[in-house]
């Protein structure tokens, strides 16, 4: 039944959030040119973040970095799923150098979100 619910054709309308992933990877993928970006999910969604490194493992890669989209703390899975599946995957593929970029930091966040405020800007302040 998950693999089937992975493997479930989805839409935006359907499935806004992978859409909002996907355009968000849209975006970062020339960004961080020449490294490569690939989507992974921890549930729901096919690959599986196990599925995606093992896939890049596979290809020869040996350093990647996975990042949720999760921006704080609080969350099981940011705070407990994806560190167990990578600590797992860490064990399976000993020559990977695995790292996990969470969480972020406050002040990094702090900006992201003065500079996105700031496009919401008028004459009046009231944030």
């Amino acid at each position: 039944m998950e693999r089937e619910l992975r493997q479930w054709p989805r839409t935006p309308a359907t499935d806004p959030y992978q859409a909002g992933l996907k355009s968000l990877a849209a975006h970062l993928r020339p960004l961080l040119e020449p490294a490569r970006l690939v989507l992974a999910y921890n549930e729901f969604c096919a690959p599986t973040v196990a599925d995606a490194v093992r896939a890049l493992a596979t290809e020869g890669v040996t350093d990647i970095v996975a990042v949720p989209s999760m921006f704080t703390p609080g969350g099981v899975h940011a705070e407990i799923d994806i560190p167990e599946t990578i600590d797992a995957l860490r064990a399976q593929l000993p020559h990977l150098s695995l790292r996990y970029a969470w969480p972020f930091g406050g002040e990094h966040l702090a900006s992201f979100f003065v500079e996105h405020l700031r496009r919401f800007e008028s004459s009046e302040r009231h944030v």
